[in-house]
């Protein structure tokens, strides 16, 4: 039951932002089996969330029945909705399987002590460790204030991530780019960097059949606000959106130019090395509600999340084409096998991708 509510979870990921995406499944068992009556995954937007969609579904079946739900139930009330946890004490639920507390110092265990004081059966831990996955956006936002990283890189058999002076290179298969696209339709936010944005004009959407809407917000890091006014990305930002984020250095015009073609204008603070800091980007994205971020694009983006350890995640796609002795190193400054045996990262496993390879990081706390 803790696998369906997971399932449900993952249905908004990428939607829900700011809040987590909670699954919810309220089960009860009158002596022929357990039955499923309810069921809730938190709505585009965070609200109205998992539990109370759950419990309305099951209407007066819940009371005495199960709520197996992913997260703890939220204890505050707020001025979209009432505490979860209080719906599930008024809806009369006598047991509760949560996976994992909700580290938010709003709630941070007292959904459960509430409903324990209500005389409700509690028991957490349940496929916690998938629910730390499922819900590491919404954990590194409250506690850390910024987004989780996912670090998503297709490269070469040399490591290579394109060719010097060709514009994009397709390094990785048909299957590789449907996954990848799956990625972004799972994600709040696609990062890259000026170069990239210049090199490729992408348009950095979810072109997966049926999930257009499901297109991240698209995040370039643009110091000076050399973006094209002419580019895909501006020309889609009424679309979807786009968030450019440049310094203080950048031409004010370029900026009100890129505001009235509606792009969302982020300004940030630099670092030694005069680039844009990145710490302080992702600050910045957390405060306006992002739990995830893919940074896809380009070398200096990478190394710098990599030096700065801002990386949570690794997702290496690696191809059998070799680019050669003009081609553009993924990490520049590190090689990716030292990046793949970095002991901050936690091996999630290998997987196909028709002819490609996926490595699976996972930073270690």
């Amino acid at each position: 039951m803790m696998g369906a509510a997971l399932a449900l979870g993952r249905r908004n990921l990428g939607l829900a932002w700011p809040n987590p995406s909670v699954g919810a499944v309220v089960v009860r068992d009158d002596g022929a089996g357990p039955v499923v009556v309810g069921r809730g995954v938190t709505a585009a937007g965070g609200r109205p969330h998992a539990e109370p969609q759950a419990l309305a579904e099951a209407g007066a079946a819940a009371r005495g029945a199960t709520l197996y739900v992913t997260l703890e139930p939220c204890s505050h009330a707020s001025p979209r909705g009432g505490p979860c946890a209080v719906a599930a004490r008024e809806a009369g639920i006598a047991r509760l399987v949560s996976a994992i507390e909700d580290p938010n110092p709003k709630v941070a265990g007292d959904g459960h002590r509430l409903l324990v004081e209500a005389g409700v059966a509690v028991e957490t831990g349940v496929r916690a460790a998938e629910a730390l996955r499922d819900h590491a956006g919404h954990i590194r936002r409250v506690r850390d204030g910024r987004p989780h990283v996912r670090l998503k890189l297709a490269v070469s058999a040399d490591g290579m991530v394109g060719r010097a002076g060709a514009g994009q290179v397709a390094i990785s298969g048909p299957a590789a780019r449907r996954w990848s696209h799956g990625l972004r339709a799972a994600s709040d936010a696609i990062m890259i960097g000026i170069g990239t944005a210049l090199a490729d004009d992408p348009r950095l959407d979810c072109r997966l059949p049926g999930l257009a809407g499901r297109s991240p917000v698209r995040v370039v890091l643009d110091r000076l606000a050399r973006l094209p006014l002419g580019s895909n990305l501006v020309g889609t930002a009424r679309e979807i959106p786009l968030w450019v984020v440049a310094s203080v250095a950048a031409d004010p015009a370029r900026l009100a130019r890129l505001t009235e073609a509606g792009a969302h204008v982020i300004l940030a603070g630099t670092g030694a090395d005069g680039r844009l800091d990145l710490a302080e980007v992702l600050v910045a994205l957390a405060a306006r509600g992002l739990t995830t971020v893919i940074a896809e694009g380009g070398p200096t983006l990478a190394a710098g999340l990599v030096a700065a350890r801002l990386v949570d995640e690794v997702l290496l796609v690696r191809s059998d084409l070799n680019v050669g002795p003009d081609g553009i190193p993924a990490l520049p400054g590190r090689g990716l096998d030292d990046l793949v045996a970095d002991p901050t990262f936690a091996s999630l496993g290998d997987s196909l991708l028709g002819p490609d390879r996926l490595v699976h990081l996972w930073r270690q706390e």
